[in-house]
Parts: structure tokens; C-alpha cells; sequence
């Protein structure tokens, strides 16, 4: 490196190539509360140990889904309280994925029945994002 003449030195093309090396995927946040009636653990509980495994089990989710995470708030000295009591974050490459996936018998019979037996419909918040990766 160090005998490298280019190293060091910023050209239009290594800048190509950088940008080239970015990749995009639309990333959707969905903020979640419980039912009434549910505690925070059995909704944690619930979230983590029944639906997760039941959404990563249809074929759809390994062919369409890039990212799937379930995350729940802990305590934070210094922070506000939690408005959610979870997120889950789904990631596809593109609308196209997105649009199959959701649109598949497996979710619409399976996994989104399940959606209702611990998360209150009406209190959803959904951030759709174009996730680019920088690092």
C-alpha cells in the first residue's frame, strides 16, 4: 500500500466504485403495543417465542425477507418512557418481495391471524424507509 502511487488519493472513478459498493433495501418499522389485558413479559413473551418462530417458519419469509427483527424496550436511566412496547423491523430488496410475501396464503393465514392475539391493531405506527447501508 504504502508503494502504491494511488494510495491515499482520491479519484472519480474510487468514488464510482464506493457508491457502486452501496446497496439499498426498503425497511419498514412497525411500533407496537399489547392488547388490554396483556402483560408487558406475556406480550415480550409472545412477540418473541411464538410469533417470531411462526413467521420465520413459511417459505415465504426465507425467499422474500432479508431482515426480520423483534426488539422490546428495557430500562434506560435518563431516557423517557417507552411510547411502544415493541418494534419489529422487516426488510426486503424490493416492493416487488414485499408485495409477495404479504400477499402469500402462508402470511395471510398463518402469521397475520396471530398479529391480533397480542398486538392492538389500532395503536400500530409504521415507518416504511429506504434502509442504505454506509458501512
Amino acid at each position: 500500500m504504502a508503494g502504491d502511487p494511488s494510495y491515499g488519493v482520491w479519484s472519480p472513478t474510487s468514488r464510482v466504485r464506493e457508491h457502486e459498493k452501496e446497496k439499498s433495501v426498503i425497511k419498514f418499522a412497525f411500533m407496537i403495543n399489547r392488547i388490554d389485558g396483556m402483560t408487558f413479559e406475556e406480550f415480550v413473551e409472545h412477540h418473541r417465542n411464538r410469533h417470531a418462530p411462526l413467521f420465520t417458519s413459511i417459505p415465504e419469509a426465507r425467499q422474500y425477507v432479508k431482515k426480520y427483527t423483534v426488539s422490546h424496550p428495557v430500562p434506560a436511566e435518563g431516557y423517557p418512557s417507552p411510547a411502544y412496547d415493541g418494534l419489529t423491523e422487516i426488510w426486503f430488496e424490493s416492493w416487488a418481495d414485499h408485495d409477495a410475501f404479504f400477499a402469500s396464503k402462508n402470511y395471510k393465514e398463518l402469521v397475520n391471524p396471530d398479529e391480533g392475539k397480542f398486538i392492538d391493531m389500532n395503536s400500530v405506527a409504521v415507518m416504511v424507509t429506504e434502509e442504505r447501508f454506509v458501512i
